[in-house]
């Protein structure tokens, strides 16, 4: 096996042209692969960490029924108390929860004395939405990073579109679960930046100040957000916990809650998934350019080594060793492209790190993207290059280990 190394390299080192524009073709396509999956998947986790970590947290628990009506924000489908409570006592007895956070979700009418708009509004403690969306305090472009009872965080579209300014006296109506009407003066502490672009109207109160305008004795919970210790461990989290909540049924034996993660809350899965798709395809591209050069390169050799190879052939060389001889060319090729490649990548990675790739995602402005390279990537991408490579040299390999001596040493 040695010496057919020995006489792989030899052969490659003869056609010494071919042999680097080859090498050459395949690490650029490396370099290319691994320098725009670690750019888009920066990015990807980028963005999943602004939507979960400031907003959504990596999952949700609802009562049966209202994410499907989630747009009305229906006050009757919320938990009761004593619902809450079981969910409560489930998520502290769960290792794989860092943080969990109630809300009182509510949709009221925003006025400041001279003008009234629509105001979505999430009634929290503020102590546990801060640990469960620890970004939240970052879209506080003015004001302070705290939430007290009789304050408001209002967003910067009703406060720029009102002209209402922090300390400001505004006035929250809204309706009960009974259709009564009720309402509450705010003095406004903060006032956010949208996670989602320049439309959004979510702003947030203290939970007891929701009940109170809800004319709730106790305060009743539309949603359960929670942040895990571990993101890769969610699809098995909402598994679990779904088992978990599965045991509670309401009188027709129904689940009373259902376990939702952030994939299916928020309209920016679809674009995470389109950078999948998009990954994919570039990978398929680096195999269709991995397969063509070995191809081609292994093909010409073989043209080109007819007499050679009769000649061996005819001083008793078994066909599998011819084969394996330009099998291992093949290898060889992609071993050298893929490992030039990986060091090549690593380094525009870096280069690309020191220039600083800054962006602007919904209403976060200047946000620096850092790529990073997984050792998972390398270690795909490399496989990839040199399975491929092999297989490339297959064909070729196999046509050549089946001429016969005399025809080939025939041939001019």
């Amino acid at each position: 096996m040695i010496n057919l190394f020995k006489i792989a390299i030899r052969n490659l080192i003869r056609y010494k042209r071919r042999t680097l524009l080859t090498a050459s073709l395949i690490t650029i396509g490396v370099v290319f692969v691994l320098v725009f999956v670690s750019i888009t998947g920066s990015f990807k986790a980028m963005m999943i960490g602004q939507i979960t970590d400031s907003m959504l947290g990596h999952l949700q628990i609802h009562r049966k029924g209202y994410v499907a009506s989630i747009d009305n924000l229906p006050l009757n489908l919320n938990m009761k108390p004593k619902a809450y409570t079981k969910i409560e006592t489930l998520l502290a007895a769960t290792p794989e929860v860092e943080a969990f956070s109630p809300r009182l979700k509510f949709g009221g009418m925003f006025s400041n004395f001279t003008e009234t708009t629509n105001i979505r509004l999430n009634g929290v403690y503020p102590e546990k939405e801060f640990q469960t969306v620890p970004l939240l305090t970052s879209r506080i472009s003015e004001g302070k990073k705290v939430l007290n009872r009789g304050e408001i965080m209002i967003p910067t579209l009703l406060a720029k579109g009102l002209k209402v300014k922090l300390g400001d006296t505004v006035v929250i109506v809204a309706t009960n679960a009974d259709g009564s009407v009720n309402g509450k003066q705010f003095i406004v502490s903060g006032i956010l930046e949208s996670a989602t672009g320049p439309g959004g109207r979510d702003g947030y109160v203290h939970i007891e100040d929701a009940a109170e305008i809800l004319r709730m004795s106790e305060a009743e919970i539309s949603e359960v957000a929670i942040r895990l210790k571990d993101f890769s461990s969610l699809p098995a989290a909402v598994r679990q916990l779904e088992n978990k909540a599965a045991g509670d049924v309401d009188k027709e034996g129904r689940p009373m809650f259902e376990v939702h993660s952030w994939e299916q809350l928020s309209p920016f899965f679809n674009i995470a998934r389109m950078i999948d798709v998009m990954t994919f395809f570039i990978k398929i591209m680096l195999i269709a350019i991995v397969l063509i050069s070995i191809m081609n390169v292994m093909i010409m050799a073989v043209y080109e080594r007819i007499r050679e190879i009769g000649t061996i052939a005819a001083i008793g060389t078994l066909p599998g060793k011819i084969r394996s001889m330009f099998i291992i060319e093949g290898l060889c090729l992609g071993v050298v492209g893929a490992i030039i490649g990986d060091f090549i990548g690593i380094a525009v990675v870096v280069i690309i790190n020191m220039i600083g790739i800054h962006f602007d995602f919904a209403q976060q402005k200047g946000m620096l993207l850092t790529a990073t390279l997984q050792p998972a990537d390398l270690l795909t991408i490399s496989v990839i290059v040199i399975v491929v490579a092999v297989a490339a040299s297959l064909q070729p390999a196999i046509k050549a280990s089946k001429m016969e001596p005399i025809e080939a040493l025939r041939h001019v």
